[in-house]
């Protein structure tokens, strides 16, 4: 049985853990004035775009005989021009995050919030997707490639999962609701 891995790789990779607090900070004064309108449409782009992430993570590992695998084994074995690709398909999906957080409204903490509830229904439902799909992750104890900017980033899943959740509930309850 595998057990609760609590630290990622690299090491500031952990300092994600700070991640539900911007929300919090940026709402002290004010609340955010996101509404539930926005809210709903940023969260279902968030879902749709964690199920084309998951869909390009299938293809991606079938491609390379890497699926069923552990996810060292993919780090090595994928083709550096993959590799290369995959980062800039990362860096794109930021952009289009943002982009959406862009458009939702004017004052930059908004904008920072909205991205980062936007991020936030992505990466749980990235995680959903391939479990619905592949039936990966085994479990919360999974260990994964997160992110590939500017080195790899490994965690068990339960880590993105609980950290994109709780900034997800901080967001919902530092917002003024209506609209």
């Amino acid at each position: 049985m595998q057990s609760i891995v609590p630290l990622a790789t690299p090491w500031w990779v952990n300092l994600l853990v700070v991640v539900p607090v911007v929300p919090y900070l940026l709402s002290r004064k004010a609340k955010l004035r996101l509404g539930r309108k926005q809210l709903l449409a940023a969260a279902l782009f968030g879902i749709a775009f964690g199920f084309v992430e998951a869909a390009v993570v299938v293809y991606l590992r079938a491609a390379t005989g890497l699926w069923p695998g552990p996810v060292e084994k993919v780090l090595v074995s994928v083709p550096e021009k993959l590799l290369k690709i995959e980062t800039l398909r990362e860096a794109a999906t930021m952009v289009m995050l943002g982009s959406i957080a862009w458009l939702m409204v004017q004052s930059a903490r908004e904008r920072l919030a909205a991205f980062l509830w936007a991020f936030a229904f992505w990466d749980v439902f990235y995680y959903v997707w391939l479990r619905l799909i592949i039936g990966w992750p085994a479990s919360l104890l999974t260990s994964d490639v997160l992110f590939l900017i500017p080195a790899p980033w490994v965690a068990q899943v339960w880590f993105p999962i609980l950290i994109s959740a709780v900034t997800a509930v901080v967001i919902w309850f530092r917002c003024a609701k209506g609209r």
